[in-house]
């Protein structure tokens, strides 16, 4: 297995984690996920999606702002550089499989998600909708530095615990 492209910078008087000159917390996969899905049992599905998604939009926007300036990315390079990273810290193989920052539109393939896992396989169910505003609030960030900014909303299309082989998600501008 190849070594991963990322590096961990440790401050050694705080103990605090930092990649891409950001901070970061590191914990184990089934963790995260078990509180994921308790939040979720104990909200609902649709509540749990709403109080999550206008944090999880901010932060790929900020985050996609300040990776911009560090590493002077520009455009669709923003959302590639995202999209790796995000399949680097483990929540699941990002790609692009279409995408169009003047009309605001993408297409995103998701596979080995860190929500679809032997446990949860077979839920019959979307579990990876935490996703969407990510990808929306990345893709706004991009329109935004190109000329066209616009509200964007992202949706699961097929999630690989409903069967598929991989998870879809497509961006577009909001109604």
């Amino acid at each position: 297995m190849a070594k991963p492209e990322v590096e961990i910078d440790v401050d050694p008087e705080t103990g605090r984690w930092f990649v891409d000159k950001m901070p970061m917390i590191l914990v184990p996969q089934h963790f995260y996920n078990n509180n994921h899905f308790a939040i979720e049992g104990a909200m609902g599905a649709e509540a749990f999606d709403a109080a999550l998604a206008p944090a999880g939009w901010l932060s790929a926007y900020v985050w996609c702002k300040k990776q911009a300036e560090v590493y002077g990315l520009t455009g669709v390079d923003v959302f590639a550089h995202y999209m790796k990273r995000l399949s680097q810290r483990g929540w699941g193989l990002f790609s692009i499989v279409a995408i169009d920052p003047v009309a605001g539109t993408a297409t995103i393939r998701l596979d080995h998600s860190s929500f679809v896992t032997d446990e949860t396989k077979g839920a019959g169910r979307k579990l990876c909708f935490m996703f969407a505003p990510w990808l929306a609030g990345a893709l706004e960030y991009v329109c935004e530095e190109a000329g066209a900014p616009k509200k964007l909303v992202a949706r699961e299309v097929q999630c690989a615990a409903e069967g598929h082989d991989f998870c879809l998600f497509e961006v577009a501008p909001a109604a």
